[in-house]
C-alpha cells in the first residue's frame, strides 16, 4: 500500500495555520482561563449541568489542538516511517 505525501497547500496541514488557530481559538480568551481547560474540567467533573451549547463550545475550543495533535502524528510517522520505495 502506497503512502501518500501530505499536501502543505491545504490549510489543516499548515503548521503556521494550525499554530495561530491554537493561539487564537484554542486559547480564547486569553487574559482569563481558556474556555478550553474550563471544558474540560466540566467534563472531567462529570458534565453535570452542561447544555449543548457548552459541548459545542468544547467541539470549538478544542478541534485547533485536535489538528495540531493530528499533525504531529503525520509529521512524526513521516520522520520515524518513511514511505517505501
Amino acid at each position: 500500500m502506497e503512502q501518500k505525501e501530505l499536501n502543505r497547500k491545504v490549510f489543516y496541514n499548515s503548521w503556521s495555520f494550525v499554530i495561530i488557530l491554537c493561539i487564537a481559538l484554542g486559547l480564547a480568551p486569553i487574559t482569563q482561563e481558556p474556555h478550553i481547560l474550563g471544558k474540560i474540567r466540566w467534563v472531567a467533573g462529570g458534565a453535570v449541568g452542561m447544555k449543548l451549547i457548552d459541548w459545542g463550545d468544547l467541539l470549538m475550543h478544542g478541534f485547533p489542538w485536535v489538528l495540531l495533535i493530528r499533525l504531529s502524528f503525520l509529521d512524526i510517522k513521516k520522520k520515524f516511517f518513511p514511505a517505501k520505495a
